[in-house]
């Protein structure tokens, strides 16, 4: 499964050359991840309300074409890897087709307490099933 997240580039995330700042993509990237959550039947939201977080443990991202303020971007997230304790997400960065970035992002598993713990098994089928 794949989720699509489109979204308008605001000015205030532009830079003094009128291009979207670097650090933009991985906030890009979170809402990917929250749609795809959603697009699963499950809101993250609900996952933080039984006590599950998923801690960005690494994010990668390779940039190939920049956006710009009033541009239409559209968000391509899909899980590359599950496991119990680890989830990895891909992105695609596109406007109208034409490849902006890429990336990944690695979450480990934890507790509210920010502890290492295990996906319950109905999140684990739920991931694993996409």
């Amino acid at each position: 499964m794949e989720s699509l997240t489109e979204l308008r580039v605001r000015y205030a995330e532009t830079d003094a050359m009128g291009i979207v700042h670097h650090a933009t993509y991985p906030v890009w990237m979170e809402l990917g991840r929250s749609d795809f959550l959603r697009g699963l039947g499950q809101s993250y939201a609900e996952w933080e309300a039984r006590g599950v977080r998923l801690v960005v443990n690494e994010i990668r991202v390779r940039f190939r074409s920049p956006a710009r303020y009033d541009e239409l971007v559209q968000v391509h997230t899909w899980l590359k890897e599950t496991g119990r304790r680890r989830v990895v997400f891909a992105y695609r960065i596109e406007r109208a087709g034409t490849l902006l970035a890429e990336g990944e992002s690695v979450h480990l598993v934890a507790g509210t307490d920010n502890r290492a713990r295990v996906l319950p098994d109905d999140l684990l089928a739920l991931v694993q099933g996409a």
